[in-house]
């Protein structure tokens, strides 16, 4: 996908100097990545909380869109936006961030009804906005400690793009395999603890890659503000990932 594919090659070392503009630049993708968690989070409640939105969304063909539009639009995004513009990857990440936080809305239905559901795989989901707030605080934790890795290491994180990559697409086949077919407990329990692996080694490798990049594109506008769209979709995406694997780990009570 888009995310793991954009880099503009490797920098001959780890050990850059930080200055001003790296820090502005990083800070630019954090604050477009916090604003994204922001919105999605007023769209689940809203979608959640108030009634005809509740079945604009759950009772129409909407929701396959909701479903399946993240997906759709980082790979097609692959084959249509090779020499992406700023305006192009700002529309991409803020049309991923309004479908992904409509989604969410999902936790917020069952946490507002005081409900106990059971997903695809027959895993029984009980949560309520504590354990939202609970595993928010719990992925902000571990999303701030490896990106404060990734930014810091001398290590070169690099070799593990096309390990994540192809890891992800394993696991998103999987997973539809799973949804549809097999219906397995076990295995839904297994890539969720793999998912939760990759989305690890994303936040991580995706820090690092951002700080190489910017040493290479920097004074380049036009590829700094892609590079901070991109960036900011990656870490959105590693983020929302994380805290609905450790929501539906703390909500499960099988």
């Amino acid at each position: 996908m888009n995310d793991f594919s954009r880099t503009y090659g490797a920098a001959p070392s780890m050990d850059m100097a930080t200055d001003a503009g790296l820090r502005s630049f990083m800070l630019g993708v954090y604050n477009k990545m916090g604003l994204g968690l922001l919105i999605s989070a007023a769209l689940a409640y809203s979608v959640g909380t108030i009634a005809p939105l509740t079945a604009l969304v759950f009772g129409t063909p909407l929701l396959y869109v909701v479903q399946f539009g993240p997906l759709v639009l980082l790979f097609g995004s692959m084959f249509f936006m090779r020499n992406p513009s700023p305006t192009g990857s700002a529309l991409l990440y803020w049309a991923i961030v309004a479908l992904i936080g409509t989604s969410l809305s999902f936790w917020v239905i069952i946490a507002s009804g005081n409900a106990t559901v059971q997903n695809y795989a027959g895993q029984t989901l009980n949560v309520d906005f504590g354990t939202i707030a609970q595993a928010f605080v719990i992925t902000s934790a571990a999303f701030l400690g490896l990106s404060v890795f990734g930014y810091t290491t001398k290590t070169n994180l690099m070799p593990l793009q096309t390990f994540i990559f192809m890891g992800i697409i394993g696991a998103v086949v999987l997973g539809l395999l799973n949804v549809f077919f097999f219906q397995s407990g076990m295995l839904e329990l297994l890539l969720q603890f793999a998912v939760l692996l990759l989305m690890a080694g994303v936040t991580a490798w995706q820090t690092q890659a951002l700080k190489i990049t910017y040493n290479e594109i920097a004074g380049d506008q036009r590829s700094m503000a892609v590079m901070t769209n991109f960036g900011a979709l990656n870490l959105y995406i590693a983020f929302v990932n994380m805290f609905q694997i450790i929501l539906s780990l703390l909500a499960s009570r099988d």
